[in-house]
């Protein structure tokens, strides 16, 4: 396999040989060389190539897993043979939690069997916990209700996510994961079920991270749709739903990964950088395609492109790589922390971890009109377009983001995004090959503008 990124490498020098020498002739303006990227990026299958490694020869790569060590490897060598000038880590400890075993069934009135999957940091049943169901809509009318109607029982919490091309579906009903189980604790509850959060209609259900506070932690798990369906219907009945859980975890120990970074070293000695980012770590459901080996490979892919373009940068370009982003965003606020004194030297972040499909819009660039006409010629041939939209950043930069170092949006369209993100499905089948050269393209444009 490295024998196979070095002939990547190898083709893309090659290539871009000609094009530094035409450059050259030209007296090339940024905006040129962008063009050039960007032409380039389309044709290109470095992307595709990293992506069906990291999902073949690592596959799933939970937060402090073997597989976890085994894809930080993988990252420091595919850099270094793309051919980032450095390469380098940053330790982020966490603590570890681990999915051991889970089962849930209607043991009244009717038997059935339940689909589910525990929620990342939820605590375990103890074994197996017997109760009568209580369904709420909504994590509002959870915490209306009167802690006697929800003491003893299971929370069933049932709302559907809406589909939509920029995702806001998922921030919506995102609560029922993230804070019902603490309000469904503090009221008296046993466990709580959630809809899954996802918009598919297939029995895979979708984990995420469960947040408990004030101490207060009952088993969470997510149910596939068409079986919360299937309680919603045995709820009408006049007869109390039961449902046996039995959820074991493993967590207490501690865990040592890595962000993994390379940089393309800029020219100037003002060390200010371009960063590009996604997370490194995927849910052990499915081998974490989509989220975010796509972004991964976008980065990566990007970064390659400015490295074999020939023409040095003016300023750094950056590619992090984050650790532990599913299950606490470990190393993105280990990042955040570490380069604090530096955010200044931050030109811009943007980060690539929404989903694999084509980017549409730029969003919250400087206010440079110069450089905003650039981007704007730039990227109109891929289908994007600067739309003035307040936009939000990334997940992992949202952090460096919070300390004061500008951020973009490259937004995509993420309308297909929650039909697998988070489940078994989530596998590589589900990338576009076209879409992830756009996205490459796009990066690489976009990074090169900013880097100069």
């Amino acid at each position: 396999m490295n024998r196979l990124f070095a002939h990547l490498r190898f083709a893309l020098l090659a290539a871009f040989c000609a094009l530094a020498v035409l450059a050259r002739a030209s007296g090339t303006e940024p905006e040129s060389t962008a063009a050039l990227l960007r032409d380039r990026a389309l044709a290109d299958t470095t992307a595709y190539r990293l992506v069906e490694s990291l999902t073949t020869d690592v596959g799933a790569r939970p937060a402090g897993s073997a597989a976890d060590g085994a894809a930080v490897a993988w990252a420091v060598a595919r850099f270094h043979a793309l051919g980032y000038d450095k390469v380098y880590t940053e330790p982020v400890t966490f603590p570890v939690w681990r999915r051991v075993a889970e089962s849930a069934s209607v043991t009244g009135p009717v038997p059935r069997r339940l689909l589910i999957t525990a929620l990342g940091g939820s605590v375990g049943s103890g074994g197996p916990l017997q109760a009568d169901v209580i369904a709420f809509e909504d994590v509002q009318a959870l915490q209306a209700a009167s802690p006697a109607a929800v003491q003893g029982r299971i929370v069933l919490l049932t709302r559907r996510m809406a589909r939509r091309a920029d995702g806001s579906g998922y921030a919506a009903v995102l609560p029922m994961r993230s804070a019902a189980a603490s309000i469904a604790a503090r009221k008296g509850a046993r466990a709580l079920l959630i809809r899954s959060l996802g918009t598919d209609n297939n029995r895979l259900p979708h984990t995420g991270s469960v947040v408990y506070e004030g101490g207060a932690a009952i088993p969470a798990a997510a149910v596939s749709g068409p079986d919360t369906d299937l309680l919603e219907r045995l709820l009408r009945g006049t007869r109390p739903v039961e449902v046996r859980l039995d959820i074991e975890v493993d967590t207490g120990a501690r865990y040592t990964s890595y962000n993994v970074i390379g940089e393309i070293t800029g020219r100037e000695p003002t060390r200010e950088v371009v960063m590009m980012g996604a997370h490194l770590d995927s849910w052990d459901l499915g081998t974490g395609a989509v989220d975010d080996g796509f972004g991964v490979a976008v980065t990566m892919a990007a970064g390659a492109m400015i490295k074999a373009a020939h023409q040095v940068p003016a300023r750094t370009v950056r590619v992090v790589l984050f650790a532990n982003e599913e299950n606490g965003f470990d190393g993105a606020q280990a990042y955040a922390a570490r380069h604090a004194a530096d955010r200044a030297s931050h030109r811009i972040a943007v980060e690539s971890d929404w989903g694999a499909g084509r980017i549409y819009a730029l969003r919250h660039v400087p206010a440079d009109p110069v450089l905003t006409g650039r981007l704007a010629r730039v990227l109109q041939p891929l289908g994007i377009a600067l739309d003035g939209a307040e936009g939000v950043p990334g997940p992992d930069v949202a952090f460096v983001a919070k300390r004061g170092a500008p951020w973009a949006q490259l937004a995509q369209d993420a309308a297909d995004l929650f039909d697998h993100h988070h489940s078994a499905n989530d596998t590589l089948d589900k990338i576009d090959p076209a879409a992830l050269r756009q996205n490459v393209a796009a990066y690489a444009a976009f990074a090169w503008l900013m880097a100069n």
